[in-house]
C-alpha cells in the first residue's frame, strides 16, 4: 500500500460527457433541459480523487472537437492533470452518456461509436513520466479494443518497472467488447497483473464463468501475497480479502436518485482514504460512504464529495449496515 500512500495517481481510461435530465425525477424522453458535465469512469475517479485531496493525471485520448474540449475543460475545472492526454482528429468521438436522476426504470443510453479512448497507443504510454506517480489505476473498459488493450498492458509493464502498484477496477461493460469470451480472458489477465482489484459480484462471476463462481475467483486472486481484492455486493456491502483474511463491511443507506457513479466514487474514496492514513477497513467504509453520497445526488463528477463533505456525511449519518 506504500505507493497508494504516495497519493499521486496515473489513471488509464476514458473521459466522456454526461448529459442528465433536469430536474430530478424527469425521464430522459420527457426532458426539456439536460445538464452536462464530465463523465467516463476513469475521469470520474480522477475528479473524485482530486476532490479528496489526491493528485490525479488522466492518460487517454480525446476528440479534436467541441465535446473533446469540453471534457478537457471540465477535467481542468476539477483539478485533474491533462498533460498526458492526446487530442485526435478525424471521426473518432468522445463517449456520451444520457441518463436521468431516477431509480425506477432507470435508463442510461451510451454512445460509443468510434470511441476515441480506444485509440491510445503504446507510444502514448511510453511518453508518460511514471516517476511523477506513486500508483497506477486502470478501469477495465480500456482493454475492450485495440490499440488501447495492448497499450494499457504496456502501461502496466512500465508502471511495474517504475515500482508503482497497479490498481484495477474490473468495470465490465458488455457493449464495449467483441465477445464475452474475449472479455473474460483479457480481464483475467489484467487482474493477474494487478495488486489491488475491485469489482462487483457479477464482474468476478463473469471472469470465473458464472456468478456462482465469482467469490471463489476473488479468493483465488487474493492468494497472491500482498494482493488486495475487494468483492462488492451492492446493498449487501463488500468483502475485503487481504493477507489471508476476509472481512465484510456494510453500506450507508441513503435515498438513491440514480444507480450510476457509485463504483467510481467508491474507488476514489478508498484510495484517497488509504493515502490519508486510514486502515484498509476504514478506507473501504469511507469508499462506501462516497458511493452513497454520489447516488443521492445528480451527476457523477459533480456529485463526488470533498473530504469535508465526506467527513460531515460520516458524522451525521447512521453507521453502516451489518
Amino acid at each position: 500500500m506504500d505507493g497508494i500512500k504516495g497519493n499521486r495517481f496515473a489513471v488509464f481510461g476514458r473521459a466522456g460527457m454526461d448529459m442528465f435530465a433536469d430536474p430530478i425525477g424527469t425521464k430522459s424522453e420527457h426532458a426539456e433541459t439536460f445538464r452536462a458535465d464530465l463523465g467516463g469512469s476513469s475521469a470520474n475517479i480522477c475528479a473524485g480523487l482530486v476532490k479528496l485531496g489526491s493528485q490525479a493525471s488522466l492518460i487517454t485520448s480525446v476528440s479534436d472537437d467541441a465535446v473533446g474540449r469540453f471534457c478537457l475543460n471540465r477535467l481542468a475545472h476539477y483539478g485533474v492533470d491533462t498533460s498526458f492526454i492526446r487530442v485526435i482528429g478525424g471521426e473518432y468521438r468522445i463517449s456520451l452518456a444520457v441518463y436521468e436522476s431516477c431509480v425506477e426504470n432507470f435508463q442510461n443510453v451510451i454512445y460509443r461509436n468510434g470511441a476515441v479512448d480506444f485509440q491510445v497507443t503504446e507510444e502514448d504510454m511510453d511518453r508518460v513520466d511514471y516517476g511523477r506517480f506513486s500508483a497506477a489505476i486502470s478501469a477495465g473498459t480500456v482493454f475492450a479494443a485495440e490499440p488501447s488493450r495492448s497499450a494499457t498492458f504496456r502501461a502496466f509493464d512500465n508502471a511495474r518497472a517504475a515500482g508503482l502498484p497497479i490498481i484495477f477496477d474490473i468495470d465490465y461493460r458488455p457493449y464495449s467488447w467483441p465477445s464475452p469470451e474475449v472479455a473474460a480472458d483479457v480481464l483475467s489477465r489484467a487482474g493477474e497483473a494487478s495488486d489491488l482489484i475491485v469489482g462487483n459480484d457479477e464482474e468476478f462471476g463473469f471472469m470465473a464463468g458464472g456468478i456462482e463462481k465469482g467469490f471463489a475467483k476473488a479468493q483465488e486472486l487474493a492468494r497472491k501475497p500482498g494482493r488486495v481484492v475487494i468483492y462488492k455486493m451492492g446493498e449487501k456491502g463488500a468483502i475485503t480479502l487481504a493477507d489471508g483474511q476476509e472481512y465484510k463491511t456494510g453500506i450507508y443507506a441513503v435515498d438513491a436518485i440514480k444507480p450510476v457513479g457509485a463504483g467510481d466514487s467508491f474507488m476514489a474514496g478508498l484510495l484517497a482514504s488509504i493515502a490519508a492514513g486510514h486502515s484498509l477497513r476504514d478506507a473501504v467504509m469511507r469508499g462506501s460512504a462516497c458511493a452513497s453520497i454520489v447516488v443521492s445526488q445528480p451527476g457523477c463528477a459533480p456529485a463526488m464529495p470533498t473530504t469535508a463533505q465526506l467527513d460531515a456525511f460520516l458524522a451525521s449519518h447512521p453507521g453502516p449496515t451489518t
